[in-house]
């Protein structure tokens, strides 16, 4: 949390972010837009670094999880993310329209998000069945709630402030 305190100061919330989206970030996300001049750079490295340098400490002092249930759970959780962004990735339609649909969708799957043919075996519509279409096709809007949050969703202990419509 100390290092949120200090960047969310330095790299403001970045404007609106949907609900359906929040459900899968941490209260330490960083997510900003700023005017690119070299001192924004310079912080923006700065929380980069900062932050994989915590992300290593964590790994160091991570222990094997051996209790098999926390390990499907886990993998479970993973690929509902990775089905998730690779369903609703917001680059999807520049890398349509860049590649080709085809080519898209095997950077998104095969790459980007890489584990949501190896990790489960559920769909989407499994996981997020509030966006099948009566055809049973996805529905491809962005939020389906409708909720978003303009202003960062947590407090300055992590805990979630921005209401209940959200998960």
């Amino acid at each position: 949390m100390p290092l949120i305190q200090k960047y969310s100061e330095l790299l403001p919330w970045g404007g609106k972010i949907t609900s359906e989206s929040l459900r899968f970030f941490s209260p330490i996300v960083i997510w900003t837009i700023f005017e690119p001049t070299e001192r924004n750079h310079h912080v923006l490295y700065s929380a980069l670094m900062d932050y994989y340098k915590a992300w290593l400490q964590l790994t160091d002092q991570a222990a094997e999880e051996n209790n098999k249930t926390k390990v499907v759970r886990n993998r479970e959780a993973q690929h509902r993310y990775l089905t998730w962004r690779a369903e609703k990735d917001p680059g999807f339609p520049l890398l349509k329209k860049l590649i080709g649909e085809s080519y898209a969708k095997d950077l998104v799957t095969e790459f980007l998000f890489e584990g949501v043919h190896s990790l489960g075996s559920k769909s989407f519509l499994d996981y997020f069945p509030e966006y099948a279409r009566d055809d049973g096709t996805v529905n491809k809007k962005r939020s389906m709630i409708g909720k978003s949050f303009e202003a960062r969703p947590w407090d300055a202990t992590g805990e979630f402030i921005g209401g209940k419509d959200a998960e």
